[in-house]
């Protein structure tokens, strides 16, 4: 066992729920236009790809277990950061270093009640925090036993950029892996020649040249994925853990705005298992509160009646929930060799999706292959899920009225309704069009000039073309027969 059990400490647990307030005053107060920060939904822009960013990463932080006696409990603290704010004064000292300390609160979300260890399977999980005008940090964390002997507690990494790239920083962090064994000291010139590196293109690659004793120089080689807009997701990660139908169901409760809670004892696949389901939304975006991985000072949250997609450590969740809590909730259990992946559900969640659509949605899902590659199902997933999309709202451009081209819009929603012919596609579309998912999506159109431009968009231009071109040839052999 990784943690002590018994009652929790509240002392700890106390100050660790005051600096994460700490962090979002912090990250609000850095930007210009002073909006306020909260933990929320891992939105991107239509195309996909993250806000500019000049660098790979904002900076990099080590997350100790310390005792401050031999009897209390661990406390994780921030033992080294990169790069060093220099100049600050001591009130904004004070302030950078709770701030710091509270992202300990996503490096060891299941709380402070730790013990020595001998042995512990290292662990690579993300968490995102999102402003109010949409601007992403992720968070990126690799958990692991530090180099040493005899028992010890494990120790963390985190790294904190805009960019939203889980393998690239997967592989970042083997790196300062690597050098961490050797000293702290070693860190430094890789992070310094990393952060000086331009962070490529899609597709692109960067190499970064770094010096280790006794290895010399070594040159890392780091490839953005040529498809940017999904370099965040793993989609074979739902398959590990989901059926095909079981998929469907939290894609419709996802769509229905819907309060949902993932399971599971690794915090790896509770992150990649919820960016996953929420990368299934593209190109809207779930719009309420979103946190991967939950930490214990924040279990409060799971009570809200508002929507929210949570991931939570199955350790911390005894007792959270009476039985009359969660009849109007989908909480699904991730963990090994569990009978039922779905510990209480709505009940309606296989029969919100149009039964046809639905049909195509599973006949998508069942042609992947085993051999496939993570790349090719990826862009399986994505086309099957933004093609129900296409098929049920992809009319939305011709109903929105402009009195020029280059003129806000207004978006009819009777008259888009009624536009569709069949009725149980009509009767979702009725229903989804009520969420706030759609209501974000269609308020950033009517506000952009009228363009083909972006992802969906293309993506509706080349069905109805394919749609055009498959007519004319049933025109043809209906003639020429």
């Amino acid at each position: 066992m990784s943690r002590q059990s018994g009652a929790r400490q509240p002392g700890p647990t106390k100050r660790l729920s005051s600096l994460f307030v700490s962090l979002q005053e912090k990250l609000s107060r850095d930007r210009e236009d002073r909006v306020s920060t909260h933990v929320g939904q891992p939105e991107t822009t239509e195309a996909g790809s993250p806000a500019p960013n000049h660098f790979f990463f904002e900076f990099l932080v080590v997350v100790s277990l310390q005792q401050k006696t031999k009897d209390s409990p661990y406390e994780p603290l921030v033992i080294y950061k990169f790069p060093k704010e220099i100049g600050l004064s001591p009130p904004q000292r004070e302030e950078e270093e709770k701030s710091l300390q509270a992202i300990t609160l996503f490096c060891f979300p299941e709380g402070v009640n730790w013990i020595p260890l001998t042995q512990y399977q290292s662990e690579t999980f993300s968490f995102v925090l999102t402003e109010t005008d949409g601007t992403r940090r992720n968070g990126f964390c690799r958990r692991l036993l530090p180099h040493g002997r005899g028992k010890r507690p494990p120790e963390a990494y985190c790294i904190v950029s805009q960019v939203a790239c889980f393998g690239l920083f997967s592989k970042i962090f083997d790196e300062v892996e690597k050098r961490r064994e050797k000293s702290m000291a070693m860190i430094y010139p890789f992070m310094q020649s990393l952060r000086e590196a331009p962070f490529p293109e899609p597709g692109e690659t960067v190499q970064i040249k770094s010096f280790i004793p006794e290895s010399g120089t070594e040159i890392i080689t780091l490839t953005r994925p040529l498809e940017s807009r999904l370099e965040h997701v793993d989609f074979q990660i739902l398959f590990c853990y989901l059926s095909n139908q079981e998929i469907l169901q939290v894609f419709a409760s996802t769509l229905m705005e819907r309060r949902i809670v993932f399971i599971a004892e690794e915090l790896g696949t509770l992150s990649q298992v919820l960016h996953a389901v929420a990368a299934l939304l593209s190109p809207f975006a779930w719009q309420h509160t979103f946190i991967s991985t939950v930490p214990t000072v924040l279990m409060e949250v799971l009570m809200a009646p508002t929507p929210y997609l949570l991931g939570v450590h199955k350790n911390t969740m005894d007792g959270v929930f009476d039985k009359d809590d969660v009849d109007d909730m989908l909480m699904v259990d991730l963990s090994s060799k569990v009978k039922e992946r779905f510990l209480s559900c709505v009940g309606d969640e296989d029969s919100i999706l149009p039964e046809t659509l639905k049909n195509e949605l599973l006949e998508a899902l069942c042609a992947k292959k085993d051999h496939s590659t993570p790349e090719e199902i990826n862009t399986l997933v994505s086309e099957a899920f933004v093609s129900f999309f296409i098929k049920t709202v992809g009319h939305y451009s011709a109903h929105v009225k402009r009195s020029k081209s280059q003129q806000p819009g207004i978006f009819q929603r009777k008259t888009f309704c009624k536009s569709i012919e069949n009725k149980s596609h009509q009767q979702f579309v009725t229903n989804f069009i009520e969420t706030q998912m759609f209501d974000v999506f269609i308020q950033d159109v009517e506000r952009r000039p009228a363009s083909n431009d972006g992802f969906f968009s293309r993506k509706i231009a080349e069905y109805e073309e394919t749609k055009k071109e498959t007519d004319r040839m049933r025109w043809r052999r209906r003639f020429l027969v």
